[in-house]
């Protein structure tokens, strides 16, 4: 395959995980509505199953077994930091966050990811983002902005979470660039141990915070899709497509969420964007397109 096929295979696989997340939201927001789950308990069991899918998956293939146990320390090292900022700390600050304020607020605030990496990239990973590429991502958060005008809902623990989920995941798209793109290790692998360790970790503050959960039959099958597809199945890919997109591709695609998860709010949800929705919509979509349009430059 050509290098210019690859990469847009890479960026369709992204988009596509951009999709199944997108839908998370929409049953997530069921999950608390419709299930009165609790926020870091709902997100333990997701991540906490998903990883059970992952590490069956890692000890029934005889290479990904040989690449675990051959792992260096510093890999290790950098895929369980992985786990805790981008499994523990940005998803169990986003369900917290969904489960006190509108999805609005939160994902307006999570708008800022890739403006934020695209200025962070050439300190952290060499990656300098081109001009075209900078607009594009300004366009993303003046669409964002303008899509969520109006009365948010916020709330402070809301808020708070929102700000530390961002935080978090910016930090975590350049750690993900930092651990995938040397290839040193399978994204099976690599998925397998940091969500691992991100689904103990919620797990624990879960128990600790909320106690043990009443779950239904109906939750469960919530439960289970978000688990098996959306989440192991979803961020496999996620780490393939982080091999060949840079750290601002990758987010801008991510961006495109925004737009998913309007639409799918006003199919299911009953959330019409109206006349600045719409523009808000526009602007996303050109953003995310001149991110695309360029390729990032690699510095030697």
């Amino acid at each position: 395959m050509s290098t210019e096929r690859s990469h847009l295979a890479h960026a369709g696989i992204a988009l596509f995980v951009t999709l199944l997340w997108s839908s998370s939201w929409v049953l997530i927001r069921w999950g608390f509505d419709r299930e009165s789950l609790q926020p870091l308990t709902f997100a333990a069991l997701r991540y906490g199953i998903a990883s059970l899918v992952m590490i069956g998956w890692t000890f029934s293939n005889r290479t990904y077994r040989q690449q675990l146990a051959s792992m260096n320390r510093s890999l290790l090292a950098r895929i369980v930091v992985l786990g805790v900022v981008f499994y523990a700390v940005t998803q169990g600050a986003i369900f917290v966050a969904l489960d006190n304020q509108p999805a609005a607020t939160t994902s307006l605030l999570l708008a800022l990811t890739p403006l934020l990496v695209a200025v962070l990239a050439g300190r952290s990973l060499r990656e300098s983002a081109s001009g075209r590429q900078v607009w594009g991502t300004i366009l993303v958060v003046l669409g964002a902005w303008l899509y969520f005008t109006g009365g948010l809902g916020a709330t402070v623990v809301g808020i708070v979470a929102a700000i530390v989920a961002l935080g978090a995941n910016v930090a975590g798209s350049l750690l993900g660039r930092h651990v995938n793109r040397p290839a040193d290790a399978s994204p099976v692998v690599v998925t397998a141990v940091s969500m691992t360790v991100g689904s103990i970790i919620l797990a624990v503050i879960g128990a600790a915070s909320e106690g043990l959960p009443t779950v239904s039959a109906r939750a469960w099958l919530i439960i289970l899709w978000l688990a098996v597809v959306n989440t192991a199945a979803a961020f496999t890919l996620w780490n393939l497509s982080l091999r060949e997109l840079s750290a601002v591709e990758s987010a801008g695609i991510n961006n495109t969420m925004l737009i998913q998860i309007a639409v799918l709010a006003w199919i299911f949800l009953g959330e019409a964007p109206g006349i600045a929705g719409l523009a808000g919509i526009a602007l996303v979509s050109i953003g995310v397109l001149l991110t695309q349009a360029v390729r990032v430059r690699m510095s030697t």
